[in-house]
């Protein structure tokens, strides 16, 4: 056994990764949903790896090339709004089936776009597709993870934004230096294509209320097995708030099913819920950071530091290890001090890593030598990937499970809002500080991200003050669910 495993790394690997996920049931729900997360994070690393083929080719600035991002942000904040009404009454995967097609659509008539106007309105289409990924995909997430095993998994499904931001950068990048960047779109068109037909037929639609949960290889039910519908009053979080006596508050737990409400009166609830605002706060300004910068990090990169496109493209894989490796371990060791009893573990960790990530972020973006910014960037990456896993958590903790997808969608307006907003700010930021030579040397775009470091470093300090009321929401939530 042991030989076979040494002549065959490939298929050990693979068994340890489905172990770590939880049984073969489970590492299938993971693999699907963070490709779908991947699918965005690619287009978009698509669109900054292939940043100065498209300036040239289009005769577009740094602005213009940031509203190309901005456009699919925008219209998908706004399709998140009825598509996560239908993610909390409607099959779930068919959603994400039919606008993940779409997506291919839109992904193909962007790289057959004769002019900038074509691609633009290529980005329209685009962007409606987009708005369905994030509230199908938390709620599934909710329906498909026991709640004291959320954050680990979540820390593998947002791997995929990072590996499709990887994927983007570098392989987009080098096919666009390489052939051109319709290619590059092409062949995203084509994966979006496939995945939308895996996930026709390799998801399952899973119960709701915790019906269809998935055990994991230490539930209890062996790997991949499938719970008895269960209490969330059971959970870790739950049962750790219930220990410390914690009361819910009681002018908001539901007394009646909320899938009759209106969308007006279903958000004026999700807003009411304290720690959810900051949240959403917090997870908007740290997606509008890492937006701007996935879009312009190779312009910058090249210009500032003096490197080729292609030196960069095997430097990124590095970036992205430490980004990916934040993201597992956080959800990891946020579990086990969960199991352990720090009820505000899912907090304090994502507030500790936007403000590491903002003080690893000031030098690396600072210093013109790679050899000391590399490692700063890859800290900081590490650190702001970190703090994503135990916030979704977070939110499926503080709302009730029948409203997973409204709550997604409000989170996605402000989320993609500041997504679409971040690529054509930072561009027009860049364009304004770029001085007489600013543009060629990188100067502007360095003093465009060292200005929007200073909203990140502000998160920390809104998270801390949700973990005050973050216990109350929690039992809250759970009040409301048992009813």
């Amino acid at each position: 056994m042991g030989e076979s495993r040494r002549r065959n790394p490939g298929a050990a690997l693979a068994r340890h990764v489905v172990q770590a996920l939880g049984g073969p049931q489970r590492a299938r729900v993971v693999l699907l949903l963070a490709a779908v997360l991947a699918l965005n994070s690619a287009d978009t690393g698509t669109i900054g790896a292939a940043a100065d083929q498209l300036e040239r080719d289009l005769g577009i600035s740094h602005a213009q090339l940031g509203l190309l991002a901005t456009v699919s942000s925008g219209v998908g904040a706004l399709a998140s709004v009825p598509l996560g009404v239908l993610a909390d009454r409607t099959n779930r995967v068919r959603l994400l089936v039919l606008t993940i097609a779409l997506w291919a659509v839109a992904m193909a008539a962007g790289g057959l776009a004769p002019s900038y106007w074509w691609l633009l309105l290529s980005r329209l289409l685009l962007g409606a597709a987009v708005g369905a990924s994030g509230p199908a995909v938390a709620s599934l997430t909710g329906d498909f993870i026991p709640p004291a095993d959320r954050a680990a998994v979540l820390g593998w499904i947002l791997t995929g934004e990072l590996v499709g931001a990887g994927i983007g950068l570098v392989v987009g990048g080098e096919i666009a230096a390489t052939l051109s960047w319709r290619y590059a779109f092409l062949l995203l068109a084509a994966a979006s294509a496939g995945l939308a037909v895996l996930l026709w037929k390799q998801l399952p639609e899973p119960a709701r209320n915790g019906a269809g949960w998935l055990t994991g290889a230490d539930g209890g039910g062996g790997p991949g097995r499938r719970t008895e519908p269960a209490r969330p009053s059971v959970d870790r979080m739950h049962a750790a708030v219930a220990a410390r006596g914690i009361e819910p508050a009681r002018e908001r737990v539901l007394t009646e099913d909320p899938n009759r409400w209106s969308l007006g009166r279903a958000l004026t609830y999700l807003l009411g819920i304290p720690t959810n605002r900051l949240l959403i706060v917090a997870s908007a300004t740290g997606y509008f950071f890492f937006a701007g910068l996935r879009t312009f990090v190779v312009v910058f990169a090249v210009r500032h530091f003096h490197i080729s496109q292609t030196a960069l493209g095997g430097l990124v894989p590095i970036i992205g290890v430490a980004a990916v490796a934040g993201t597992i371990l956080a959800g990891r060791l946020t579990d086990r001090a969960l199991a352990r009893g720090h009820t505000g573990v899912r907090i304090i960790v994502p507030a500790f890593g936007y403000t590491v990530a903002a003080i690893c972020f000031v030098p690396g973006v600072w210093v013109s030598s790679l050899l000391v910014a590399l490692p700063l960037i890859a800290l900081g990456a590490s650190a702001l990937a970190a703090a994503n896993p135990p916030l979704d958590a977070a939110r499926l903790d503080i709302v009730p499970g029948r409203l997973w997808g409204r709550a997604e969608s409000l989170r996605t307006v402000l989320r993609l809002a500041a997504e679409s907003l971040a690529p054509a700010t930072f561009g027009w930021l860049a364009d304004q500080l770029a001085g007489p030579t600013g543009g060629a040397s990188g100067t502007g775009l360095r003093n465009a991200f060292l200005i929007m470091l200073v909203p990140l470093l502000a998160n920390g300090l809104i998270l801390i003050a949700a973990r005050r009321i973050y216990p109350v929401d929690v039992a809250t939530a759970a009040a409301a669910s048992s009813r």
